[in-house]
């Protein structure tokens, strides 16, 4: 049976003027539009597609994919306000998403880029968005471990930190102490679990710990040194946003990695920038890592 809000293999059952129809199950037959239809499509193939209701309340199908489907969290941007039902976000489809009026956590506006959950109306079984996101996250024992990487998603500023979706299931806590630059409500960056509190309650990172980080960084430095020809525009004076940007750390896990590079002889600092030595001894002159 062919799923609403979700992505589905269908298959297509026959043709008319305005599309194919599809195999929906319980759901009876399905349109696609003729816009959708991929070239060399033939009776009897099956086609991934995504289900979702039209602005008359068909179910219909469609080959482009929407930036989140149901069950899922995105960061959506408002384009539209209907001051009877609230407002319509953008998510990559023709048809936008309602956020209902009683789904907004906060009013919302037009240019507003928003972190919304992606549900089936229980009501009306239609597709809509909700901003009110702690009920439809886990509350289960969090099945993480420290220094586990995972995906993050940036929901709010608190006065600790910024409050981030692990793993779209759970929520959890960035400190402010361990981020070297501002972040952006609706981000989304990598990161590291550091503690699963006896309450469930999730600490994260932005970088592994101790030489575990470290190590892993002047990997990854190494590996951009020798992809770029040797030489590299960063350095320990750089901007925190583009290293985070460039390698997914913080400015001070950055200038630990160059410190642990430099003391092994593999690079020299050439302000501004760095560039890759074969292991050697020091020579007088060598540029040293400026600050701690």
């Amino acid at each position: 049976m062919a799923q609403i809000g979700k992505r589905n293999s269908l298959t297509v059952l026959h043709s008319t003027a305005h599309g194919i129809y599809l195999d929906g199950g319980e759901h009876g037959e399905i349109l696609m539009p003729n816009r959708y239809i991929p070239k060399g499509t033939s009776l009897g193939d099956a086609l991934e597609v995504f289900v979702y209701r039209d602005s008359e309340d068909r179910l219909v199908a469609t080959t482009e994919q929407p930036l989140a489907t149901v069950g899922e969290f995105a960061t959506l941007e408002v384009v539209s306000v209907n001051r009877n039902i609230g407002a319509f976000l953008n998510w990559g489809l023709l048809k936008d998403l309602l956020l209902p009026f009683r789904e907004q956590a906060e009013q919302v506006w037009v240019g507003d880029k928003v972190v919304a959950y992606v549900m089936l109306d229980p009501k009306t079984d239609r597709i809509i968005a909700t901003t009110r996101l702690n009920r439809h996250l886990s509350h289960a024992r969090p099945p993480f471990k420290p220094a586990q990487p995972v995906s993050l998603l940036i929901t709010s500023r608190t006065p600790l930190g910024y409050n981030a979706i692990v793993e779209g299931t759970h929520l959890g806590l960035l400190y402010h102490t361990n981020i070297g630059a501002p972040l952006q409500i609706g981000q989304k960056l990598n990161g590291f679990v550091s503690m699963v509190h006896p309450s469930g309650k999730i600490d994260l990172s932005l970088d592994a710990s101790g030489y575990q980080r470290v190590a892993s960084l002047t990997d990854r430095i190494l590996e951009a040194l020798k992809n770029s020809g040797g030489r590299l525009p960063f350095d320990d004076d750089s901007p925190p946003e583009i290293i985070r940007n460039t390698f997914e750390a913080s400015k001070k896990a950055f200038k630990q990695a160059l410190g642990a590079l430099y003391r092994q002889r593999r690079i020299e600092f050439t302000r501004p920038g760095i560039a890759l030595l074969d292991i050697r001894e020091a020579k007088a002159g060598d540029w040293k890592p400026s600050g701690s």
